[in-house]
């Protein structure tokens, strides 16, 4: 797979805006994707140094619409923890 491939989109929420100063950032991934799948895209994508990968698999939603109900599509995510010394994501630092 390639980089693009690996990495979906950044995932924005309340609680991953506060990972943030602590160097943790959050990101959808292709749910074939590994840990070290995951780290060498985000280390080349970004150019950073990545520490740890946590990841996990959202099942998607029970919405209804009126009479007619559905799942939102499941995803899997990802926690990607930097090193102390390593650069932070400009991406993210642009938003707060």
């Amino acid at each position: 797979m390639r980089e693009h491939d690996v990495i979906i989109k950044p995932l924005l929420t309340e609680k991953s805006y506060a990972g943030v100063a602590d160097k943790k950032y959050t990101f959808v991934v292709a749910k074939k994707a590994n840990k070290t799948e995951i780290k060498l895209a985000v280390e080349k994508l970004f150019d950073v140094q990545v520490e740890s990968v946590n990841t996990a698999n959202v099942r998607g939603k029970l919405k209804r619409m009126g009479r007619s109900e559905g799942y939102t599509p499941s995803y899997k995510k990802a926690i990607v923890q930097l090193k102390a010394d390593s650069k932070p994501i400009q991406f993210f630092e642009s938003l707060s």
